[in-house]
């Protein structure tokens, strides 16, 4: 077997679970084509809309797929897009997001749906197809002239498979939140018509991005030890890619640090996460020496002690991300440890510089906690 009879007979395979955590898979596929549109500079909104029955639609107004019926010869058509795995190449660059952790392309959710319409407006025609369990139930049709441009996926998955067609709106909204605030650029709404009464709709945009992120999760904090959120991003072209981080800490206890590799949440660890700590302890037990705020006799601070209280994002984007296990959230480009390390300590050591007031409060936060300890 291969194509949409291998992935109908194995869905795990390839969205991970029949269960919801695989059904929502199954709508990244088809989200990440349309988010990596805006951030190709391509498109300008994704609009995801939940519709009663278990339905998805996502949209883009960029230029539309390439339709093979129109002559198109501008990357894999319309139907190679929903028919062909080895068709379908993950984003690759620092500028692409991948939103799921399978990206294997919207194939997999067409082939996992009972029903899928595909509506491509490009070059001025509007064209339709129509999907059944995988299957084209006739050619891409030229239906009219289109307004604007864009390409919209409308998909109903298949109750056969999964255990339930209804997405949540909450997990969803909160993995496109990630992505807005890990992509200044991007703009995502999300909309659910599902309930009886007004639809529930919200968009994100965040223009100050991981800085905004970082604000986001200690908006519960309590008290900062420094008002503003240190956020400091540099391009290496050692790791072939860029990195970006914000911090702040709180007058608490709890270590908050949130890592992610071209977008995609890495919470079991990975290099780009010890790095950023290799790094702020670096920092921080520099300065503290240079301003005397250990003496000789103290040993160095160490990283858990520097973790208490603190809030963190840090997101890299590589052009060659290696991650690692089958659940790939787990980065394990070597060199990224030693270069993100290497900026973090320039760049934090800077900034502790450049305030020495808040950095010493920090500072002295940290070493009264370790000697209470």
């Amino acid at each position: 077997m291969h194509g949409w009879e291998a992935i109908r007979r194995r869905p795990g395979m390839y969205v991970g679970s029949t269960s919801q955590r695989g059904l929502h898979q199954a709508v990244f596929e088809v989200v990440s084509r349309a988010v990596n549109e805006v951030l190709a500079g391509r498109a300008s909104v994704v609009e995801v809309v939940l519709t009663p029955g278990g339905g998805v639609s996502v949209a883009d107004d960029g230029p539309g797929v390439p339709v093979e019926a129109a002559g198109d010869s501008v990357g894999p058509g319309l139907e190679a897009l929903l028919t062909r795995m080895d068709d379908w190449r993950e984003p690759i660059g620092h500028n692409a997001a991948l939103v799921g952790f399978v990206s294997i392309g919207p194939c997999v959710t067409n082939a996992l749906s009972s029903r899928l319409t595909a509506e491509v407006r490009r070059k001025g025609i509007r064209w339709v197809q129509e999907y059944a369990h995988g299957v084209a139930v006739a050619p891409p049709a030229a239906v009219g002239r289109a307004t604007g441009s864009g390409t919209t996926i409308a998909f109903r998955p298949d109750a056969d498979i999964f255990e339930t067609v209804e997405c949540s709106f909450d997990v969803l909204a909160e993995r496109f939140r990630e992505l807005a605030f890990l992509n200044r650029d991007l703009d995502v709404s999300l909309t659910d018509t599902r309930p009886s009464g007004e639809p529930r709709s919200v968009q994100f945009r965040f223009r100050g991005g991981v800085r905004d992120f970082v604000a986001s999760l200690d908006a519960t904090a309590g008290t900062f030890l420094h008002p503003d959120v240190i956020h400091f991003e540099w391009e290496d072209p050692r790791m072939a890619g860029t990195a970006e981080v914000a911090l702040r800490w709180c007058d608490t206890r709890e270590e908050r640090v949130r890592g992610f590799a071209n977008s995609r949440p890495t919470p079991y660890d990975g290099t780009h996460l010890a790095g950023f700590h290799d790094g702020t302890a670096a920092a921080i037990n520099a300065h503290a020496r240079k301003c005397e705020l250990l003496t000789a006799a103290d040993p160095d601070l160490s990283p858990d002690q520097i973790g208490e209280g603190l809030t963190a994002v840090v997101s890299v984007k590589l052009d060659h991300p290696e991650f690692e296990g089958a659940t790939r959230n787990v980065l394990g480009n070597t060199a990224v440890r030693t270069y993100v390390g290497e900026g973090v300590r320039e760049h934090l050591g800077s900034w502790l510089e450049e305030h020495p007031e808040q950095a010493a409060d920090i500072i002295g936060r940290i070493t009264g906690t370790a000697r209470k300890s």
